[in-house]
């Protein structure tokens, strides 16, 4: 789903719909027509779970709703101050893209519902997808939910008082079956966080993480996992976005090293710091590491060169 900006220069949310393949020789966007069913509304700052070839959306902050759609849309007042807006709000629904149908559908959920919210984070963990915090009215959340992917029940998990703090526009990013990273955000204060934290789903548990990246606090920033157990976090707003100085919109790579290096990578990095020595034995090795080798070696030339 995209944001944009409409012609008379007002902010507004659309509700399109694009792909990209990956694996194509060359890499070009392409909007996805003709999906069948009811559509979402059109929102912006909405959270997504990915699971069994389906894309499953959450939350969100735009236009009411038109037709019957299932969950709550709370009416922003402040929305609608200008003249000709129809106003926008904060929702909790659930929209499920089927990409092997195309089909559009809301599942009928059971349980302790969230509230309404936008700027939220989600995850994916197994059959369960995770939503943390987000904003809703004047407040910045720290509450914590997931939902069955499966069964479509939510469940409420409990934040001690020494957790994270309530926060939007963070990122929420699974490191392994077991954990997920959170970093950055902005507080219901207005405040751009640089903090991070480990949550164990296993044990419903909140750890502070200890990193080298506190003087470079973010919002509205992307994040994803490496093989290795990092997580990569790039872009973003590291002051108050809604201040009236200028957005210090950034370019730079923060890299969290969350999870513990494998013995393989350790191997893997031994063999080519001394790889003068040991590459005449390279084509003994089985075929799939020979060629992660092959493809470390290679970015190795690239960042010498």
């Amino acid at each position: 789903m995209i944001c944009s900006i409409c012609s008379d220069g007002l902010s507004c949310s659309l509700s399109k719909i694009y792909r990209l393949p990956l694996r194509a020789p060359s890499l070009v966007w392409e909007e996805m027509r003709d999906l069948k069913g009811l559509p979402p509304s059109s929102k912006d700052k909405l959270g997504c779970w990915v699971h069994k070839n389906r894309l499953i959306f959450f939350g969100g902050y735009g236009y009411a709703p038109q037709g019957s759609h299932r969950g709550t849309f709370h009416y922003d007042e402040s929305s609608s101050l200008m003249w000709d807006s129809p106003g926008r709000g904060w929702n909790n629904h659930v929209h499920v893209l089927d990409l092997e149908s195309s089909t559009w559908s809301q599942p009928i959920t059971q349980g302790n519902t969230p509230s309404p919210r936008a700027a939220h984070a989600c995850a994916t963990v197994g059959n369960r997808g995770y939503v943390f915090g987000g904003r809703f009215k004047n407040y910045r959340l720290n509450d914590l939910y997931y939902i069955d992917l499966e069964t479509w029940e939510w469940h409420e998990m409990s934040v001690p008082q020494q957790g994270p703090v309530g926060r939007s526009w963070h990122s929420f990013t699974p490191v392994s079956s077991d954990h997920i990273f959170l970093f950055g955000g902005f507080t219901t204060e207005r405040e751009t966080l640089s903090d991070a934290w480990l949550y164990c789903v296993s044990r419903n548990e909140w750890k502070p993480f200890k990193h080298s990246h506190t003087e470079s606090p973010r919002l509205w920033h992307t994040a994803c996992s490496g093989p290795d157990g990092e997580v990569f976090v790039f872009g973003g707003c590291a002051n108050n976005l809604l201040s009236h100085q200028r957005a210090a919109h950034s370019n730079e790579l923060l890299i969290f090293n969350v999870q513990p290096k494998s013995l393989v990578r350790f191997c893997m990095e031994t063999v080519l710091q001394h790889r003068e020595r040991l590459s005449c034995h390279w084509d003994c090795l089985p075929k799939h590491l020979l060629l992660s080798l092959k493809q470390r070696m290679s970015r190795v030339n690239t960042l010498g060169s």
